[in-house]
């Protein structure tokens, strides 16, 4: 018997599951409340997905406010937050939109599927607002590079996000990679795509216009991913439960590329007044956000969904996650043209409703309702929780627990052989394993790509307009300090796209946390959007969007606060685009900023004596901004050849990375009163290395010189094979790119 409404108000005592579907006792009696009745069995399974965490964000509304109060003014944002994605405004009539998401636990459950279907789920948010996807990236964190798990979860990651993004035909432009025992059973899969459109083409997803008809196509509804946001993405992991493999979506990668071509086919002959993508939370969402985004009303006929399997329910239907599918709104008269473009794409399309004006979303299943709701009560009205948080008892002796007092190697042998460990070692050795299985140039407009600072792409070609976009995060930083680790991934991924002589202007972030119902992880949370916003503020780069993803733990061990920040910057011209690596023989080394003996949290402590405490290093947005200006600048008008920012590893790394890129060498003396160790392996922020032409030397220093910048000659750059510290060590360029790229491969490869 179908649980219908007329049935619901007849049986209010029927027993319902609740608390399998993830909903609290509270959050169960308040849909009784809303609905004066109990709910069916649809509308309960409807309720549970999208008051989940994942899609209702409902511990984290309060906070995640302030990037709207806190917004600095832009002339650049077209779209901010509350859609699909935000949209830049990047001149010429252009406009990009990007956005990251998190598919953290399907990826643990099952790599290859888990990572596959969250780059396709980016790429149809990034659709879904009229953009032809360009280019994605991914930020990925794993456990230990040595345990057991990570061996079965990394290689699959990777291959789903490249083998999804390569069937695509997308070059995956950066990211980055990061191993940490606090990652061990809860890896971090994020995905990011940014698309490109002309100002006319954006569309907002909103049902609008009554009698409009709702149209659902692409792929056939089946039961892979039934649930999948409320399971998965909603609580932590315990292996006493249920296997949670049937959670996870199946990807198709060969769909996703024909539904991409049909949908700017679509948009193109002005077919469709708006679409959205069908991912977390499936037809529940794109049901009920379309109606509460436009006229508020829609009817639906369920049984005309065209099933994979069934024996699907009418729950279950609503609730799949099944992959590749969208749901447009499209009006009477130009629903045979829309019907005539998914035939000509061999796209299944099935109209499956239209929008009213009734306030109401209302659903049958073959002739009964089984959902009779206010839209908004689903999609905007759930829970709003200001979960208790409180500075943990333990963080005042974990930033009293200063590394100074670390053994600290001082002799010529004793620093060759520490830069020669820290490049092997697991978060500052070469990715090229990972990366290599990606396609970085399909498409032919990718200008940089790893291991670049940032990802550069060719958006007009008569005009050379172009974009850069970097992400990162430091968990270990946001751990010991979390207000100013979230402002440290900000400043490090706006400083990475400035080296390329791309000017930042927008951001989204990944937002990666334990679980909000410990007070020690809410402040962690709460201190880093707070910081975020703060520092968005001070850099004047809104947030255009983005994710939140919480419950990452498991049992009682939270995985490092880990915020992802990506940032996108627009150059006039690829042409003058910087890259990271040395060419030029004779060319001179600068290093722009100050150096501190700052070491709170730095790869050096972490990889030689596996130490974490302290304080990570100091922020200074206004001499980020300024480094910025400088690198942009001196791109623009030919003072650099080459730039390179100093992060993790410090200036040691970056002079190795920069001498790899090419295969040149480089001889590098220390500035008098400064220790070697710190010199070499700080990492102090707002610095960068640049390599600058002789005859542009006097132009650069006196551009650094009138903005009262810090700047040091500090080398230059030689075709003698070998990276020489002069009076310290000299490393041939073979012993450090066998150092630099074994690791990876050898562990992986063996």
């Amino acid at each position: 018997m179908i649980d219908t409404v007329e049935l619901a108000a007849k049986t209010p005592d029927q027993p319902q599951p609740w608390d399998e579907l993830g909903l609290k006792a509270d959050e169960y009696q308040r849909i009784r409340d809303i609905l004066a009745r109990r709910p069916t069995n649809a509308e309960l399974a409807m309720y549970s997905v999208m008051w989940s965490e994942h899609c209702s964000y409902k511990s984290s509304k309060v906070h995640l406010r302030q990037f709207g109060e806190k917004a600095p003014q832009s002339d650049a944002l077209l779209v901010g937050m509350g859609q699909n994605a935000g949209v830049v405004d990047i001149g010429h009539g252009y406009a990009v939109t990007f956005k990251i998401e998190s598919h953290n636990h399907p990826s643990y459950v099952e790599p290859y599927q888990g990572a596959a279907t969250g780059v396709g789920g980016i790429v149809r948010d990034i659709l879904a607002m009229g953009a032809r996807p360009v280019a994605v990236m991914d930020s990925l964190r794993f456990g230990p590079l040595d345990a057991d798990d990570t061996h079965r979860v990394l290689p699959g990651v990777v291959a789903g996000v490249g083998g999804y993004g390569n069937c695509l035909g997308l070059p995956n432009i950066g990211g980055e990679v990061v191993f940490d025992p606090s990652y061990a059973a809860n890896p971090l899969v994020n995905a990011l795509c940014v698309g490109v459109m002309k100002h006319e083409d954006i569309h907002l997803a909103n049902a609008t216009g009554v009698g409009n008809k709702v149209v659902l196509f692409g792929a056939r509804t089946g039961g892979d991913g039934i649930g999948g946001a409320s399971i998965l993405a909603s609580e932590s992991f315990d292996d006493s439960k249920p296997s949670k493999r049937p959670a996870v979506q199946v990807g198709d990668p060969f769909m996703e590329k024909v539904l991409i071509e049909c949908c700017l086919e679509l948009f193109e002959a002005r077919v469709v007044e708006a679409i959205q993508d069908l991912g977390a939370a499936g037809i529940s969402c794109a049901t009920s956000e379309l109606a509460s985004n436009g006229d508020g009303g829609m009817y639906v006929q369920l049984e005309k969904v065209l099933l994979r399997d069934p024996s699907l329910t009418p729950g279950e239907i609503m609730m799949s996650e099944s992959q590749e599918r969208m749901m447009g709104v499209v009006t009477p008269e130009n629903l045979d043209a829309f019907l005539a473009i998914t035939a000509k794409w061999d796209v299944e399309t099935a109209v499956i409703g239209e929008v009213t004006g009734t306030g109401r979303l209302i659903i049958d299943w073959h002739g009964e309702t089984i959902v009779d709701v206010d839209p908004r009560t689903v999609a905007h009205d759930g829970p709003v929780y200001e979960r208790p948080f409180a500075r943990p008892d333990w963080q005042d002796s974990l930033q009293a627990d200063r590394p100074d007092e670390l053994p600290r190697p001082s002799t010529g042998d004793e620093l060759r052989g520490t830069l020669l460990r820290l490049l092997a070692s697991p978060n500052l050795a070469s990715k090229a394993w990972i990366t290599d299985q990606y396609d970085r140039y399909v498409l032919g407009n990718t200008v940089l790509a790893q291991p670049e600072d940032a990802g550069v792409l060719r958006i007009d070609e008569a005009t050379g307009l172009g974009v850069a976009i970097a992400t990162d995060g430091n968990g270990r930083y946001a751990k010991l300090d979390p207000y100013t680790g979230a402002q440290l991934a900000l400043a490090e991924a706006y400083r990475n796209v400035a080296t390329t002589g791309a000017t930042p202007i927008a951001v989204t972030d990944g937002l990666n946390f334990g679980s909000p119902e410990d007070p020690a992880v809410m402040w962690q949370f709460a201190e880093a959007i707070r910081g975020l916003a703060d520092g968005c503020q001070a850099l004047g780069t809104p947030v255009t969007g983005g994710n939140v993803s919480l419950y990452n733990q498991t049992g009682d061990t939270a995985i490092l606060p880990t915020a992802i920040v990506g940032v996108l910057g627009v150059l006039d011209d690829v042409a003058r685009r910087t890259p990271q690596g040395f060419r030029e023989s004779g060319q001179v080394i600068y290093l722009l900023g100050e150096t501190r003996d700052e070491f709170g949290g730095s790869e050096w402590a972490w990889a030689e004596h596996q130490h974490l405490g302290g304080l990570p290093p100091s922020v200074d947005l206004a001499a980020e901004r300024e480094l910025a200006e400088i690198l942009v600048n001196a791109s623009r008008d030919g003072l650099i050849d080459a730039a390179h920012d100093l992060s993790d590893g410090g200036l040691a790394v970056a002079l190795v990375e920069s001498v790899l890129r090419h295969g040149v060498g480089a001889r590098v003396w220390v500035p008098d009163g400064i220790d070697p160790f710190v010199f070499l392996f700080s990492e102090s922020q707002a610095r960068a290395i640049v390599a600058v032409p002789r005859s542009e030397e006097v132009r650069f220093t006196d551009m650094c010189s009138a903005r009262r910048y810090p700047h040091q000659r500090i080398g230059v750059v030689d075709d003698g094979g070998e990276l020489d510290l002069q009076g310290l060590f000299t490393v041939p360029v073979g012993e450090l790119r066998t150092a630099h790229e074994s690791t990876l491969s050898s562990t992986f490869e063996a």
